[in-house]
This record gives C-alpha cells, structure tokens and sequence, in this order.
C-alpha cells in the first residue's frame, strides 16, 4: 500500500482488551491488527477499552476504529452504538446485527424462521426437566451460554446428570443458557468477506470438542484448507453461510460456523461479526488462501466501512 492510498483512512483506532471473558484474545487480536495496520503504513493508535471507553476514542481523535473487542461490550453491540452517536466509522456489522449475532439462542430463532438448518435446542433453566431434555435432543449435547464466545463456559453432555452440571457451570456466565443437540462429523468454518464466502476450513482437534484450548494454546489442533470438500457440498456450504449472514444483517467481514453430520448435512452453530484475529485464527487462514495477506487482510476490512 502506498502512503497516498491509506491516507483516505485518516487515524484510526484499534479498538481491544475490553473486560469480557475474552480479553486475553482481544489483546493478541488487536495488538495483530495494530502491528499489521502500522506495516501498511495507516496512521493508527491502539486503545485497550479497559477503562472509561469514551474518553479514551475522544482523546484519541480517530476517524474510524477497527473493532478488535471479542465477546459483551465490544462484539454485542454496544461498542457500535457508542461509535455510531459519536459519528465515527468502525469496521463490521452495525448495532443490531451485532447483538442478534452475538446472542446465539436468537440467531437460532432467526435461521429457524428462515429454515436454514442449525442443531435442535432446548432452553435451560434450573427446573428444567433433564431427563426430558436429554432424551428430546438424541442423548447428546452441547450446552451453551448464550452471550459467549470463544467456547467459553461450553460443556459437551452424556447423560441428565452432566446436563444439569453443565447448566449450573454455563449459568455462571449469562443468565441464557441452552442445549444444542450435538451433531457429530466434521466441523467447518467459513469466513465471509464484503459480500463473499471465502474456502472453507475444516477444523481438527483430539480435545473433546473445539473449545478455548483447541482455538487458541493448543499447537495440536488441525486446520485443513482446501477444507477436502469440492463441487456441490463445497458450494453449498459456502452458500449456507453468506445465507446466515445476511440473515442477520451482517455486514463487512465475518465468520460462520458448521458441523456436518455422518449423511454431508450441514449444520450452523453460529456467527461471529468480530472473529478473532490471532496467530491461531481462522479468517486470516482463509484470506490466504485467495492470496490476501494478513496486512492486506486488515486493510481490506477497513475498506469495507460504510
């Protein structure tokens, strides 16, 4: 990138850290970001939003804000708001796609409605009846706070006693919980990019499931792209998720995630409007794949603000 061609961005804020649960992965994701923004040559300041987000973007004085806070307050909608009222452009999905994204038993209704295919659920509270929800769900599940990322507070489950552990555990984090019928084959995820699919990736690991150690410590799990799926399945699949997408109103740049079952039927988990930019992350696998590198990556999704 030449100094002409990201002068039109003016100064812009990294915008990490934040205080969810997912600040350690907000921090390697907006200090990748920073790092890679300052290679392309954008005038660009980093903001840990632990404190007083406010003062911190007025003082600053950015014209637009690269969004690089993971879970509530940064990827919820809240953080957009705030940037909406003070006119400053930010990268990703506006206010109300943000919270429909980030509450996952809501984006569940919304594919439902639109008959695009996600696992069965069952809504969970302490008098849930466990049995009842084990055996309406297939025997096995994933139970899931509603409002988290990262896997956080997940809970793969056997049987109505671990259901009803696994609640108790997950309830700690939101007050939303639920269980997913646990769809058991190949796990993909798909990255979208203005307006279109990237390859997808197939996701490999020997833990339990692809919960916070796989994604983000563990050097074991592995990450297949080209994903082995080609011709139909592989079109499909990438249309399944530009369809959740813009089922939610997304926009900019995004991830969408997929199980697929032993018959090649594929299922959406979720989808994620501020995916995480670290060395283990997924969206910037994907973008190289068609060539984009990591900088032009980031430079690309500025671009994308409206």
């Amino acid at each position: 990138m030449t100094a002409a061609s990201v002068a039109k961005f003016g100064r812009v804020g990294v915008l990490y850290g934040g205080t969810s649960s997912e600040r350690e992965v907000s921090l390697q994701s907006g200090e990748a970001v920073y790092q890679a923004l300052l290679n392309a040559g954008v005038e660009v300041v980093a903001l840990d939003l632990q404190q007083d987000p406010i003062s911190a973007i007025q003082q600053a004085q950015i014209d637009r804000a690269f969004i690089a806070l993971h879970g509530p307050g940064g990827e919820d909608g809240a953080i957009q708001a705030l940037l909406t009222i003070m006119g400053i452009g930010y990268t990703g999905s506006g206010v109300q796609a943000s919270a429909l994204a980030m509450d996952k038993l809501k984006t569940k209704y919304v594919l439902q409605a639109l008959a695009i295919p996600t696992p069965p659920f069952a809504v969970l509270s302490a008098d849930s009846d466990w049995v009842a929800v084990m055996n309406k769900l297939g025997g096995a599940a994933m139970v899931k706070p509603a409002h988290e990322g990262s896997s956080i507070g997940m809970s793969k489950v056997h049987s109505a006693a671990e259901l009803q552990q696994a609640y108790q555990m997950a309830s700690q984090y939101d007050r939303a919980v639920f269980a997913e019928a646990l769809i058991t084959g190949a796990e993909y995820t798909v990255a979208i990019l203005g307006g279109q699919s990237l390859p997808a990736i197939k996701l490999e690991t020997d833990n339990a499931f692809y919960d916070y150690d796989a994604k983000y410590i563990s050097n074991e799990t592995r990450y297949l792209c080209p994903c082995g799926l080609s011709g139909e399945p592989a079109e499909r699949l990438q249309s399944l998720a530009l369809a959740s997408f813009q089922a939610l109103d997304c926009r900019g740049w995004g991830r969408v995630d997929f199980m697929a079952d032993s018959d090649g039927n594929f299922f959406v988990l979720e989808v994620n409007t501020v995916p995480g930019m670290t060395s283990h992350s997924l969206v910037p696998m994907a973008a190289k794949a068609v060539g984009l590198s990591f900088d032009e990556l980031c430079v690309k999704i500025l671009e994308l603000i409206d």
